[in-house]
C-alpha cells in the first residue's frame, strides 16, 4: 500500500451526501411531480436510484458526485493512477454506498468498504497555494 493518504473528514462526506440527496430529490420531483413524490411510497427508492446513477456517472467522469464536487472532495484511485475510476468500479462503489453498511465499516485510515472494494479513496481537494496540508493527500 502506498504511503499514508489524507482521507476526507466524515463531516465533509456527510455534507456531500446531503447535497447529493437534496439534488437527487429535486431531480425526481422535476421528473415526476411533487404530488407523485409526496404520495408515492416508493419515491425514496426513486431518489436512491437517481443517486446511484448520478454518483457513478460523475465519479467515472470527473472523480466525484455532485455533492462531493461542491464540498471539495474527490474520489481517486489508491494506486495514484490519475485517471478517474472506471464506470463499472464507480457503479459498484455507488451501489455499496446505497447499502449504507459499507460506508459505516471503515479502516483506521478512513477508507470504507465501498472504497476498499474498488481500490479508491475519498480525499479533500488541495487548493493551489494553500497552506493547509500542502504536501498531504492525493492530487
Amino acid at each position: 500500500m502506498p504511503e499514508t493518504v489524507e482521507t476526507a473528514s466524515w463531516v465533509r462526506r456527510v455534507a456531500a451526501l446531503f447535497v447529493d440527496w437534496a439534488a437527487c430529490t429535486l431531480v425526481v420531483i422535476a421528473a415526476r411531480g411533487l404530488d407523485w413524490y409526496s404520495e408515492n411510497r416508493f419515491s425514496g427508492l426513486a431518489v436512491l436510484g437517481v443517486y446511484v446513477v448520478e454518483s457513478a456517472l460523475l465519479t467515472a467522469l470527473v472523480k466525484g458526485s455532485f455533492g462531493q464536487l461542491l464540498t471539495g472532495l474527490r474520489v481517486v484511485r489508491l494506486d495514484r493512477d490519475p485517471r478517474p475510476l472506471s464506470l463499472l468500479a464507480a457503479f459498484a462503489r455507488s451501489l455499496l454506498i446505497a447499502l449504507v453498511i459499507p460506508p459505516l465499516v471503515f479502516r483506521p485510515d478512513g477508507r470504507g468498504l465501498h472504497d476498499m472494494a474498488v481500490g479508491s479513496v475519498t480525499v479533500p481537494v488541495r487548493r493551489r497555494g494553500s497552506a493547509d496540508n500542502p504536501s498531504r493527500g492525493l492530487p
